[in-house]
């Protein structure tokens, strides 16, 4: 088993910089102001030979109100799931009342601790870590996370009371990866809680609580997942927070590195702009999609109707999603959705024969023949698949340039219905064969030549007539 090591501090003293340091990722976000990090988050590192995972944490600020008494909460989470703590303060700052009250915290934890004075680039580091003695934890490990001085030879003492991994030794299989997407305040990480069966990431009745996108492994049934949880993605017009823009990009990036995306959506809020534009973006990226629709239970019956008629609307684009009314808060329809997350994911990553793509696309073409194009027909003739998440069907044939959209799109869906791929965007493309004569000058023979020659006497013979009359 690889140790789990958490960091834990006052705000702003640098604990996501050590996290991106220590898995060498720049997955936690990172920025001059406190309390940015919320969640726990979770990465993977490896010193040498030996392995560990690496719990971020939010700022433990002391308040016992709001959102910062939900994040201490998921600090004391983190520390106690620990194997041991390193304790961050801010050589800069200098000892801290709340440093004093951490300190007394981790004293009565029963895990080892280690003393990392950050931030001491620039300063005399003695100096700095001088008055750190004070709490009582032990020889404080001067280090500066941002470049990472002094950070191997903390971890080499911290993982040196652990066993070195045998020879072989597995990782864990990541699984299928799960994006849970959505604008603010729709319910991601009360699905993620409910999912989990525990208080796993903060839920909080404000916009935009969720900051970073969270990973969360589990597994269910004797599969392996990988949930992440997202920021909440706002118009453009309203993104005013320059932490936000990246929270933004961070969600983009989970969708892209996601199997399945599971698209969250308000039924009391109805379905809106920002709602089509994020799920036009996991199409383009072509994710296999699950779309859920929290906030179900409450509403009356022609609030219901209201809700699948503007689905039915707006988003006619999503006819192979599956769709599930839930509520995330009482659990109603949460199990049914990773039914359609193992089929979707599944249908994603199928392989399909040749011969069979052929033979479908021979039937599609008999049902209904391509357009003209300038007279002359489009020539489709034969297909093989060329990737997988999504399934894309390369089409062979001349004048493939030319296919309308609306031929491309019967295709689409001829080819999912045909072959069960629900869940999943299916993708054409088009090959055509080079023509062997393009370029090439057609030489005439000496016969031809004269043909030629007396063809073009006829033809000025025949002009001359014409004059004359």
């Amino acid at each position: 088993m690889k140790p789990v090591i958490a960091l834990v501090g006052r705000p702003n003293v640098g604990k996501s910089t050590l996290f991106n340091c220590l898995t060498r990722s720049r997955d936690a976000l990172v920025a001059d102001f406190p309390g940015l990090t919320r969640d726990r988050k979770y990465g993977t590192g490896q010193l040498g030979e030996r392995p560990y995972l690496v719990v971020d944490t939010g700022g433990l600020s002391g308040e016992k109100e709001g959102i910062d008494s939900i994040m201490a909460r998921q600090a004391r989470l983190a520390i106690d799931e620990s194997d041991a703590v390193v304790f961050l303060v801010d050589g800069r700052a200098g000892l801290n009342a709340a440093d004093q009250v951490i300190a007394d915290f981790l004293r009565q934890c029963g895990k080892p601790v280690y003393l990392a004075v950050n931030k001491v680039d620039g300063i005399d580091p003695d100096v700095a870590a001088s008055d750190f003695h004070a709490l009582g934890i032990g020889e404080p490990y001067q280090i500066a996370a941002a470049h990472g001085r002094g950070v191997r030879s903390m971890m080499n003492r911290v993982l040196e009371t652990f066993p070195t991994p045998e020879e072989g030794e597995a990782d864990a299989e990541e699984g299928i990866r799960v994006a849970i997407i959505g604008r603010p305040n729709v319910g991601k990480s009360t699905l993620v809680n409910r999912i989990m069966g525990e208080e796993r990431v903060i839920v909080f009745d404000m916009p935009g609580t969720t900051r970073d996108s969270i990973r969360v492994p589990f597994a269910r049934d004797g599969q392996p997942y990988l949930l992440i949880d997202t920021a909440g993605v706002r118009r453009r017009g309203r993104v005013r927070e320059a932490i936000e823009k990246f929270s933004i990009i961070k969600t983009l990036q989970a969708i892209s590195d996601a199997h399945v995306v599971i698209m969250v959506l308000d039924a009391r809020d109805g379905i809106t702009e920002q709602d089509a534009h994020l799920l036009g973006f996991a199409l383009d990226s072509g994710r296999a999609l699950v779309v859920a629709v929290n906030k179900w239970d409450g509403l009356d019956q022609y609030q219901k109707e209201k809700v699948r008629r503007d689905i039915d609307r707006k988003l006619p684009f999503l006819d192979f999603a599956p769709l599930h009314y839930i509520s995330a808060l009482h659990g109603t329809g949460v199990g049914n959705l990773f039914g359609s997350v193992n089929r979707a994911y599944r249908a994603a990553n199928s392989d399909i024969p040749t011969p069979k793509l052929t033979k479908l696309l021979e039937t599609a073409v008999a049902n209904h023949q391509p357009p003209l194009v300038q007279g002359s027909r489009i020539k489709l003739r034969y297909a093989h698949q060329g990737g997988r998440n999504p399934p894309t069907i390369i089409i062979h044939g001349s004048r493939t340039d030319s296919v309308p959209g609306s031929y491309s799109r019967y295709l689409e869906k001829f080819f999912r219905e045909q072959l069960k791929l629900h869940g999943t965007p299916v993708r054409i493309e088009y090959r055509s064969g080079d023509n062997p004569y393009a370029g090439r000058k057609n030489e005439l023979t000496e016969r031809q030549k004269g043909r030629k020659r007396r063809l073009m006497q006829h033809v000025k013979k025949k002009e001359k007539k014409s004059k004359r009359r």
